[in-house]
């Protein structure tokens, strides 16, 4: 049985553009193509854009280092549901949907989910960018795109510096300094259960905590409270996806808050999670019983 694992040019072996964090895709790769194998299916990377894929010739496909859709989303998206035409595609095109612009985090937010408070512009200007910091009575924002990832044309800005150009709706919060000291908690679920557990650290004076950018990530246990901080979050959807990570950032309180629900393309972190690979192999088996 063949699974199909959606990558990008920019993050197959062998790509002259191949990005600088693409060993994470091969992270994956590692993790699911033996256990896949232990259930009788063989898991293959192609990029999403192939001209050439015969999708109907896979029983399903996951939706993996995708890492390009985001400046070409209405592309991308179409493509999916043409896919989901051929073969079982997970995460689903209507869930990828919704989740690839981050105004669902105002859904979840009227769901009572917790957020770091959020300032939504469709169009950024100097006079809009300098009334966000009256707005939040901060003077340290981050700017971030609506639909992005990966930190791509994120800035942090302290109040009076040079507005860059932003031509894409972007979303504002202030800068929480948790991100520097404790890190980004990310909780990793496979069918709805709990997987496993990492905080992301920034490299020294920076607070991208991407591995792109010298980030680095250290497996841990969970408190019962933190960990059902983010099962709450998981729990509003309708029902439980293939696969969800669920990043989270310590408020001034003590309590999380939702940074992000990835549901679209989100490295997993097999590494820090040695048995995902068999429990994304078991919940795709379930799934194609």
């Amino acid at each position: 049985m063949k699974i199909a694992y959606l990558a990008c040019s920019d993050t197959l072996p062998g790509s002259p553009t191949r990005r600088t964090d693409a060993f994470e895709h091969d992270h994956m790769m590692t993790a699911l193509v033996p256990a896949f194998a232990r259930l009788g299916m063989t898991v293959t990377d192609v990029s999403w854009d192939d001209p050439g894929a015969r999708w109907e010739d896979y029983a399903a496909a996951i939706i993996g280092t995708t890492w390009d859709y985001w400046d070409r989303s209405a592309e991308f998206l179409d493509t999916l549901e043409r896919i989901e035409g051929l073969t079982r595609l997970l995460n689903s095109p209507s869930l990828v949907r919704w989740n690839s612009r981050k105004t669902y985090l105002r859904e979840l937010e009227a769901r009572g989910v917790r957020l770091i408070p959020t300032l939504w512009v469709d169009r950024m200007s100097p006079d809009v960018a300098a009334g966000a910091f009256d707005t939040f009575g901060s003077d340290d924002l981050v700017f971030k795109r609506q639909i992005g990832a990966g930190a791509k044309d994120q800035h942090r800005l302290a109040r009076g510096a040079p507005v860059p150009d932003m031509p894409h709706p972007m979303m504002v919060q202030p800068f929480l300094s948790t991100i520097q000291d404790e890190g980004e908690l990310s909780f990793i679920f496979v069918d709805g259960v709990f997987s496993h557990a990492l905080v992301k650290r920034a490299a020294s004076g920076d607070y991208r905590i991407q591995s792109a950018y010298g980030g680095i990530e250290t497996a841990i246990t969970p408190t019962e409270a933190d960990l059902g901080a983010a099962r709450d979050v998981l729990g509003k959807l309708e029902s439980p996806p293939l696969y969800a990570r669920v990043d989270m950032l310590r408020g001034n309180d003590g309590a999380l808050l939702l940074m992000e629900l990835e549901l679209i393309e989100p490295y997993l972190y097999p590494v820090e999670g040695p048995e995902l690979g068999d429990r994304l192999a078991e919940a795709m088996a379930r799934r194609l019983r």
